[in-house]
């Protein structure tokens, strides 16, 4: 099995290995789920702790930080996925409607690990002859 390799601009989808694809979903899995549970956070925990005291706790800019990370990261995993598996329009579509509706971040993470283990039992592509 190949190490994990990091996406490099003007790769050629054809050169990425199952290995590395389901390296990407793999990424792109934890971020939606670390960004879910960050969403989730920040509307149940921050705001609702803050109005409750008046203002007194404020954990909305922390938790709005640091779900504000986790949303351009997942953003970047989602632009190399799409690049990767060669989504559709309209599954690269709700994947990124997934990350802004709650909730919808975990059952993206259900699919997206159906889908990287779809891809630990395709049969692997023949060698190019030359």
């Amino acid at each position: 099995m190949q190490p994990f390799t990091s996406f490099r601009p003007g790769t050629d989808p054809e050169e990425a290995t199952v290995d590395t694809t389901r390296a990407d979903l793999f990424r792109l899995r934890v971020i939606s789920a670390a960004e879910a549970t960050s969403f989730l956070l920040l509307l149940g925990f921050g705001s609702v702790l803050k109005r409750a005291t008046d203002g007194d706790v404020d954990l909305v800019l922390p938790l709005g930080l640091l779900h504000g990370a986790l949303f351009v990261a997942f953003l970047a995993l989602w632009v190399v996925a799409w690049y990767r598996v060669r989504w559709t329009v309209g599954r690269a579509a709700l994947y990124l409607i997934s990350s802004v509706v709650p909730f919808a971040g975990f059952f993206a993470e259900r699919k997206l690990k159906g889908e990287q283990e779809r891809l630990s039992t395709a049969p692997a592509p023949a060698p190019a002859s030359a």
